[in-house]
């Protein structure tokens, strides 16, 4: 009897919640002073992961939430290998390498076997180094022609967060064109009007934060080759792709935005947003190697051997690259295609859906030669309304939708919008539940009108990432 009782008890201490670690509060700003057993740690953590939102409903994050099992089993092979020890894991650089060689195949690059690029830990790395080298190759022509080179400055659209770091660190100006009315994008006459020796690159973004548009890459270099052939001034392009370049070489191979344009130098995308890689990983391919200075290169003797560096990290995983080639392996362009234009679809379907409900105006519907799988839309203007997308936006969360609404940049701070972002993994099954859930919210204000709405701090900042 004792000792079917002492196994009864040994039994109920082997259950995890009535283990001696969980029975107390663990400590959470200072290490313990005792170790623990494995599983107990695990399921601390665990539990409180529980407390996130669901990914898989996050709707404002353009990364990647939903990864083949085959892409876990990766990330396990390879959660050891550091990518910057090319000398101990030259496969690994090898399959850096062919993504490189594959990505500028895909942006037709006129040497795509010999062309420079690297992988990033994601795509603002990659565009930094893309600034980079527009500001190292403006200083170099400035000194060749014996002129200063203490001002420089670079022409964007509204854009993501990366671009004002880039002009901050490097002491760039940031000529940011401004919304102005219905003008949402870039436009070439706006870059005109901003443009001067001083101009180390124009930025146009494939696939803008705010509302998921392509900015008019082929437009924009039109106007400058018109510039310089009047004025002498060459101001190259570089090419924000962070998510239309794993998109419009795929469902748009008709739109010319890439190294079909001799202006355009270089291109980053991001690996893990419509690349569809694991979060972690970015790349940037330029058009000719003499468009990467090579004061930009590190030539590094590192455990063993000699290698080229030019990221900005040095130690860095390895596993989101490999993941990044088995996806090219996997998919190819077909692959790729089917899963990108799934995306459209649903979209446009959700841009249809959200229109017929009435209070909605919709700024961009998803439409691929236009943009990524995104919709934006507003409130109809001059109409008063029980709600306010802050408070909408509040309200899908009850269901764990995360829906962002946000104020426009300048000059249309004025302007809220909400935007959804359509992902790999985001079925069409499942945007019919969100607008199941969509038409009880608006019916919820219909019955129960917003007397004090929330503010855009209230109801939590739009999510660049």
């Amino acid at each position: 009897m004792l000792h079917a009782r002492a196994t009864v008890r040994e039994e109920l201490l082997d259950e995890v919640f009535a283990s001696t670690d969980l029975s107390v509060s663990m400590p959470k700003y200072r290490i313990p002073e005792k170790e623990h057993d494995p599983r107990h740690a695990y399921q601390v953590v665990a539990d409180e992961l529980m407390l996130d939102g669901n990914s898989r409903q996050n709707l404002a994050t353009f990364c990647q939430t939903w990864l083949e099992p085959e892409v876990h089993r990766i990330m396990d092979l390879t959660v050891d290998k550091n990518m910057i020890d090319k000398d101990e894991y030259p496969q690994t650089a090898e399959l850096e390498a062919r993504c490189v060689h594959i990505l500028a195949d895909l942006w037709n690059s006129p040497d795509a076997a010999n062309t420079l690029g690297t992988s990033t830990t994601g795509s603002s790395e990659a565009a930094m180094l893309g600034g980079m080298a527009l500001l190292w190759n403006w200083r170099a022509r400035r000194k060749a022609a014996g002129k200063p080179t203490d001002k420089p400055n670079m022409i964007t659209g509204p854009v993501q967060i990366c671009w004002h770091k880039f002009a901050r660190y490097w002491d760039v100006e940031l000529r940011e064109i401004p919304m102005e009315g219905d003008r949402l994008l870039m436009t070439p006459a706006e870059v005109l009007q901003r443009v001067d020796e001083n101009t180390i690159g124009v930025v146009p973004t494939l696939g803008v934060t705010f509302t998921g548009q392509y900015e008019p890459v082929k437009d924009v270099s039109d106007a400058l080759d018109k510039l310089e052939a009047e004025t002498g001034l060459n101001i190259p392009i570089h090419v924000d792709g962070a998510s239309g370049g794993f998109l419009a070489p795929f469902t748009a191979p008709e739109l010319v935005w890439d190294f079909r344009l001799p202006r355009v130098k270089s291109i980053n995308t991001s690996g893990h947003k419509f690349g569809l890689a694991p979060l972690g990983v970015g790349w940037i391919v330029w058009r000719d190697v003499e468009d990467l200075p090579k004061d930009l290169i590190f030539n590094v003797n590192y455990l063993g051997g000699n290698m080229p560096t030019f990221a900005l990290n040095f130690s860095r995983p390895g596993g989101q690259i490999v993941a990044q080639y088995y996806n090219f392996l996997r998919l190819g362009r077909d692959g790729y295609r089917k899963i990108q234009m799934a995306c459209y679809e649903t979209a446009m379907y959700l841009a249809e859906e959200i229109a017929k409900l009435g209070p909605f105006e919709i700024l961009y519907n998803g439409d691929p030669k236009l943009g990524i799988p995104a919709l934006a839309w507003k409130l109809t203007e001059d109409v008063e309304h029980d709600f306010t997308l802050f408070d909408l936006a509040d309200r899908l969360r009850v269901r764990g939708w995360l829906v962002p609404a946000y104020t426009m940049p300048a000059n249309r701070q004025d302007m809220v919008v909400q935007r959804i972002l359509v992902r790999h993994g985001f079925s069409r099954d499942l945007a019919s539940l969100l607008m199941d859930d969509y038409k009880v919210a608006v019916a919820h204000f219909d019955r129960h009108p917003v007397t004090s709405p929330l503010t855009e701090e209230e109801a939590g900042s739009f999510n660049h990432s």
